[in-house]
């Protein structure tokens, strides 16, 4: 049975404007795929990266990565889900600004009863993100309860639960933010400091929080704007973890720099990396599941969007008008 679906694509790279809605077909699903409809989609940054061409794909080309909502058919060799499953996912490919979608399996999670569907939507690719951070990639000296580090946009959507996480590990986060009121939000939180990079400097601001020691590790989204600084942040030894370019791209650095600044480390990291099978995309999850269910973590939603004012989403979240999770209601 073949039906028919709206799903926001763009045929040509872009702003805002290059987002249009279109009609598709959706049929069913070949082995190891499932059709899902969505009752809320998840906003993120890569969805920017991807619209604008800084992430080159085939066009036209359907945007979004993260959305929940329940399992209306299923493929052959898919043993971990059925029909009337209520389920949440980040993953590839790309697609799920749409009402219903066949797609891959293996990022596609059963949704506790516990959870609601806009908090599935809003939690999987930011919260899997913050799992990754906080628990895989660890400097080379270990990361333990007390250990300073370095959190850039602590009041965005991934910035609050890493806020929140990393306090329940006994972590001394110190958040960023572009404005008073964003960093009194991470604060709330649970980020034990904050600074206002616009009105501060952030690397002499850290050097005297951590008494001139620097921290363990920095986790930078922002990119461009933010790296250079970020490294003179770091303890000897320390890590720098780039996991986004909100701010554009990274320059190009020669590696010699990292000797005199303390023999120190930085790694680019992605979500897709870690998320590689099944097990283990199931594995992350329960992880996340768990600290959203004890109450540890709780996915904070500020903006909701129709899936018709997706342009409006993308130019909120380009301004840094966004605070927490945006959702998308089909």
């Amino acid at each position: 049975m073949t039906q028919t679906s709206r799903a926001v694509r763009i045929h040509a790279t872009g702003g805002p404007e290059q987002l249009v809605i279109d009609n598709v077909p959706v049929g069913e699903p070949a082995a190891g795929q499932v059709r899902i409809r969505h009752h809320a989609i998840g906003l993120n940054y890569i969805d920017v990266y991807q619209r604008s061409g800084l992430y080159p794909n085939t066009m036209p080309l359907a945007l979004g990565m993260e959305g929940a909502g329940v399992i209306e058919a299923v493929g052959e060799g898919v043993t971990h889900l059925k029909v009337g499953d209520r389920a949440a996912y980040a993953a590839n490919p790309p697609g799920s600004y749409c009402d219903v979608r066949v797609m891959p399996a293996m990022n596609v999670c059963q949704l506790p009863d516990g959870i609601d569907f806009e908090t599935g939507a809003a939690m999987m690719l930011k919260g899997l993100t913050v799992q990754y951070l906080l628990k895989r990639c660890p400097p080379v000296e270990g990361l333990k309860a007390g250990d300073f580090v370095l959190f850039h946009a602590a009041a965005g959507g991934v910035g609050l639960i890493a806020c929140q996480w990393a306090k329940a590990l006994g972590l001394r986060l110190i958040g960023t933010a572009g404005s008073d009121e964003k960093c009194a939000l991470a604060r709330e939180h649970g980020a034990e400091f904050t600074i206002n990079y616009r009105t501060e400097d952030f690397a002499a601001r850290v050097k005297e929080i951590t008494g001139g020691k620097g921290v363990k590790v920095v986790y930078d989204s922002v990119g461009k704007d933010t790296f250079d600084k970020s490294l003179d942040c770091l303890m000897p030894f320390g890590l720098m973890v780039s996991f986004g370019n909100a701010s554009g791209p990274v320059a190009p650095f020669a590696p010699g720099i990292l000797g005199p600044k303390g023999s120190i480390y930085v790694t680019r990291q992605t979500l897709f990396s870690h998320i590689t099978s099944r097990e283990r995309t199931q594995s992350m999850a329960d992880d996340l599941f768990a600290v959203v269910l004890n109450g540890q973590v709780k996915i904070r939603i500020d903006q909701r969007f129709p899936l018709t004012e997706v342009q409006a989403a993308h130019k909120s979240l380009e301004a840094r008008a966004t605070t927490g999770c945006t959702v998308l209601l089909p």
